[in-house]
């Protein structure tokens, strides 16, 4: 009987060690899941109370296979008060490889339909146009439907297969799409920001377009300060990088309405119009939509 009973004394302390470890991993994850929370909260809030936002922007894209780089500068406005809804990206420079900087604009204006010019068609519901100054060409693509309300709408989440400003988005979109955990900072980092990095579900709208996206808040701001995405092409180790920081940020400062309005410069050829679909994919060139 003294036997047995030391047996299972025995196995018992072996045991605990594997009960105690298996407790401590799942309050491990349980504390890194309610960290992230914190984060997308926090975050969340803030982007809530945005009503204008005004910063330089930076867009690099890296091609490894063929080991170029382009750099994209300009500036970015954002406006949502008194019943405006309004995003605009202003692209002036370009820097391709070791050459030097030089002119080339580009932009990404997204607003209610009424607001481009076009007088053939009543565009209703809110708008991409997309200018490209060198083809001298430009294209409307529909992002919502009229009946879409403003208060539901996200102009950052519109525009996120053409500019992945993740980040600004809704916290609830983010883990619709991904899977999310927060990245510990490497000794000698800066702590002046934290690291979220997300991937791609499965099932998610990004998963032919992205592999991964990481995106660094400005704990300062509070804001999204750099966002990097993984594309899925082309194959690992030579997937394409795509980065846009946002620096010398303003957050809720007077931005005037006019910022926004826009008339198709002469020479330009009669603007494409693609209207939304119900199904499929948005694309860069076809623009097809998945409904989220």
């Amino acid at each position: 009987m003294k036997k047995n009973i030391l047996t299972i004394c025995a196995f018992l302390m072996l045991a605990n060690p594997i009960v105690a470890c298996s407790h401590t991993e799942k309050e491990q994850e349980a504390t890194a899941k309610s960290q992230v929370d914190v984060v997308l909260e926090r975050l969340n809030k803030k982007t809530r109370e945005l009503k204008s936002y005004e910063c330089r922007i930076e867009k690099k894209y890296t091609q490894p296979l063929y080991e170029s780089q382009t750099i994209h500068k300009g500036t970015l406005y954002y406006l949502r008060t008194g019943g405006t809804l309004a995003l605009r990206v202003n692209f002036d420079t370009v820097k391709i490889e070791d050459a030097k900087e030089k002119k080339a604009i580009e932009q990404y204006i997204v607003v209610d339909g009424s607001w481009l010019d076009h007088t053939e068609h009543e565009l209703k519901g809110i708008w991409l146009a997309h200018i490209d100054h060198n083809l001298k060409e430009v294209k409307y693509y529909q992002l919502a439907e009229p009946e879409d309300s403003n208060e539901s709408i996200d102009v950052f989440e519109l525009i996120s297969e053409y500019l992945p400003m993740i980040g600004f988005t809704k916290t609830r979109e983010l883990k619709n799409q991904f899977e999310i955990r927060l990245v510990e900072q490497k000794k000698g980092e800066s702590d002046d920001f934290t690291q979220v990095s997300l991937k791609v579900k499965p099932n998610s709208v990004y998963k032919d377009d992205f592999v991964s996206i990481d995106f660094w808040i400005d704990k300062k701001v509070g804001l999204p300060a750099q966002v990097r995405a993984i594309k899925t092409e082309p194959e690992p180790p030579y997937r394409d990088i795509e980065e846009i920081k946002f620096l010398k940020s303003k957050v809720n400062k007077d931005i005037s309405r006019k910022t926004f309005e826009f008339k198709i410069p002469g020479g330009f050829s009669r603007p494409e119009i693609i209207p939304l679909k119900k199904e499929g994919k948005r694309g860069q060139d076809g623009f097809e939509n998945t409904e989220r």
